[in-house]
């Protein structure tokens, strides 16, 4: 059966459904017809599709106007399924491609190249003394010749490159107003009271200090650090944005998104930054927000968080 047949039945079958709709209603409304000036349609007579909606609006009964609305939104959706060059046979499967990692197996993990692209943004900010998280490789690597010291500050003991072992939601150890910079990228979804290490950040931070934070949007869970250390969180803009706000001056906060549908697919999938274009990673689409990035200053008059 060609298009042509398919759609010219559906018009017949909807044409002869919405009369029969029409006289149905017609006998709880027998007024309608008359008081307009106009014969009642035969039950096998089509609405004269000139009329105006506005006149339609004014001579049909809700109930009629509603089961058209709805057989409209039906014929749509056919529509546009039937004109798609996509299905769900393209996405049926339940198991991700590379289920055994993030992508690293590939190429570059798609939300490591957008915490990276954040950090070269804001490279000038890795100055001083800074705080890195597990390991110091984006300090030495954005920072340069800038930092004059890095400490690591990771939770459990037994990390070779950690300076200082501590829970950031309970570090009363570290000194007040020591960091020039720190570096938290991906750690807050490990910790449960977020809310006391974003007032730890502010409070280990020098008067005029920087945090740059990363935080996952969309992204599978890490079992591994599950069941080792916590993994409790995933943010959107608006809520790590309020979290600091809650301690930064809202002023000294700045929030961005990154990615889009088919990044978001992609790195749930386990495909890497080579498997994608570089348009497809570029493009922002605020409704899939991959990764998300935040930088905080202190102000240099420091207030009490």
């Amino acid at each position: 059966m060609t298009g042509g047949v398919v759609f010219g039945r559906i018009g017949v079958e909807f044409k002869d459904l919405a009369a029969d709709k029409i006289l149905a209603d017609r006998e709880h409304a027998p007024a309608i017809f008359p008081s307009v000036g106009l014969e009642p349609p035969a039950a096998n007579s089509w609405w004269p599709p000139v009329i105006a909606k506005d006149f339609l609006k004014t001579i049909l009964p809700s109930s009629t106007r509603r089961w058209l609305r709805g057989q409209q939104l039906r014929g749509e959706r056919f529509l546009r399924r039937f004109k798609s060059d996509a299905n769900l046979d393209s996405l049926r499967r339940t198991i991700p491609v590379n289920p055994d990692d993030y992508g690293e197996s590939r190429g570059q993990c798609i939300d490591r190249y957008y915490i990276e692209k954040f950090l070269a943004e804001h490279a000038d900010d890795v100055r001083g003394r800074v705080l890195d998280f597990a390991d110091d490789t984006y300090a030495r690597r954005f920072g340069g010749s800038k930092v004059v010291k890095v400490d690591v500050l990771h939770v459990c003991e037994g990390n070779p490159h950690a300076t200082i072992v501590a829970d950031l939601a309970c570090s009363e150890q570290i000194p007040s107003d020591t960091f020039d910079c720190i570096l938290c990228t991906q750690v807050l979804l490990l910790i449960y009271d977020v809310h006391a290490a974003v007032r730890t950040l502010y409070r280990i931070l020098k008067p005029g200090g920087v945090v740059l934070v990363t935080a996952p949007g969309i992204q599978k869970i890490d079992r591994v650090d599950r069941e080792r250390e916590g993994e409790y969180w995933r943010f959107t803009t608006l809520s790590l944005r309020r979290l600091f706000e809650e301690v930064f001056p809202r002023d000294h906060v700045e929030v961005k998104a990154c990615g889009n549908v088919l990044a978001a697919i992609s790195f749930l999938h386990g495909f890497a930054v080579e498997d994608l274009r570089r348009e497809d990673l570029e493009y922002c689409d605020p409704d899939f927000e991959v990764s998300i990035s935040l930088r905080a200053v202190k102000p240099k008059a420091a207030l009490t968080p």
